[in-house]
């Protein structure tokens, strides 16, 4: 059973087809055209697939897609673009914190929803708010760091 949706995905609203069983990871990549989201371990272990679901960081493989009439869905390619780069996704090319970049996605949304939420946070709080994130190339280091960066960049741009 098909069923008419529309979501706001990147500030653009999309109208769309799902069935009850299709999932926003799967929506995103195969019908809005998005591939920043990626389908790791698709039981809500790995944090490959996070995006922002009106502004929290949320597994998009255990999402179904008809539950997201209108949601407001960001991912990684409403962050910034190539002209035009996020400061978080600055500083990860800044810090070397991409090796595989398999995770990455999910990484930068879950550390974009901690700073919306916290601007200044500890590394402990960093670490806890990436925690569902499984990176499997770095220690987590330069990705911490990254974070650290892009809080203070962020800061400095706020403040008056």
């Amino acid at each position: 059973m098909k069923k008419s949706i529309s979501l706001k995905l990147n500030g653009h609203l999309y109208a769309l087809e799902v069935e009850a069983k299709d999932l926003l990871v799967d929506v995103i990549r195969e019908k809005a055209g998005l591939m920043g989201t990626k389908e790791g371990c698709g039981t809500g272990e790995c944090g490959a697939c996070t995006v922002l679901l009106d502004g929290e960081a949320v597994n998009s493989c255990l999402c179904l897609a008809i539950a997201m009439e209108g949601k407001e869905i960001v991912t990684v390619e409403g962050l910034g673009d190539p002209s035009n780069l996020h400061p978080l996704q600055q500083a990860f090319i800044d810090n070397g914190a991409v090796q595989c970049g398999f995770c990455i996605p999910g990484l930068l949304m879950s550390a974009e929803a901690l700073l919306r939420k916290n601007p200044n946070p500890t590394e402990q709080e960093i670490r806890e708010g990436i925690a569902g994130n499984i990176c499997r190339c770095t220690g987590y280091l330069k990705i911490v760091q990254s974070i650290e960066q892009a809080a203070s960049v962020l800061q400095r741009a706020t403040s008056p």
